[in-house]
């Protein structure tokens, strides 16, 4: 068998991603085909971390508006992220994978708190570690709670699994010569104002020189794929 071009990822999947069709709450049938990739990379010996979003239940920005206070909307969308990150827990477990759920907000009648020497730990063990509630700060995006982490615990790459299939020169669904990237720098993401990241994510993984691949999760072998190798998605990196 070959061997993964990766040996440490973070995943980062959009709440939106785990609700499948119906757009809101779970699809366990979604989260079952996604932990049992996940089993395969650990398998092959990649260790893997795993940030959810939360907008299949909650997005603070756009659900609260301005009808609520921005912090507290934001609070919010924390702990949707949190079960989330339960749920993906629970189906990994299912599958035969040890997994621990670390939150940036303390809940520890349910999760550890994000302790990041004890992160490590987890994943030389093999473990997954899915990391809930962002960054524990509001104003700051999943999408940047992602590259926060991924920086921290010394990741190779961070994996984007999206409801689109790579990086596009416009939204396809609007604009019918929209151009697919095969390779973008993270200087042309931010110029040319590309929905990838928010800009503070794309600068995150910038000043840290961690590379970024956005590719479908319509299909969950993708995640497989990429760890392997496999030219899936488009590539962000200088």
């Amino acid at each position: 068998m070959e061997k993964p071009v990766y040996g440490r990822v973070l995943l980062k999947i959009s709440g939106e991603a785990l609700a499948g069709d119906a757009g809101r709450g779970l699809d366990f049938d979604v989260i079952g085909q996604v932990a049992q990739v996940i089993k395969k990379c650990v398998e092959a010996g990649v260790q893997v971390g795993v940030v959810v979003g939360g907008g299949n239940f909650w997005r603070g920005l756009k659900d609260g508006g301005d009808r609520m206070e921005r912090s507290r909307a934001d609070h919010m969308g924390m702990l949707a992220t949190a079960i989330n990150s339960l749920a993906v827990a629970d189906v990994l477990e299912q599958h035969g994978v040890q997994v621990r759920v670390q939150t940036a907000i303390e809940m520890r009648a349910v999760a550890e708190p994000y302790i990041r020497s004890k992160a490590i730990r987890h994943l030389e063990k093999g473990r997954v570690v899915i990391f809930g509630c962002g960054t524990g700060n509001p104003f700051f995006s999943t999408d940047t709670a992602a590259v926060l982490r991924a920086a921290e615990i010394d990741a190779d790459a961070i994996l984007l699994a999206k409801n689109i299939d790579g990086v596009y020169s416009a939204d396809p669904k609007k604009d019918a010569n929209a151009v697919k990237y095969d390779a973008i720098t993270y200087d042309e993401v931010l110029a040319q104002h590309l929905q990838v990241m928010d800009s503070t994510a794309t600068s995150l993984s910038m000043d840290n020189k961690i590379p970024v691949v956005l590719f479908a999760l319509k299909d969950p072998e993708n995640i497989f794929r990429v760890v392997m190798g496999e030219k899936i998605g488009t590539v962000i990196q200088d």
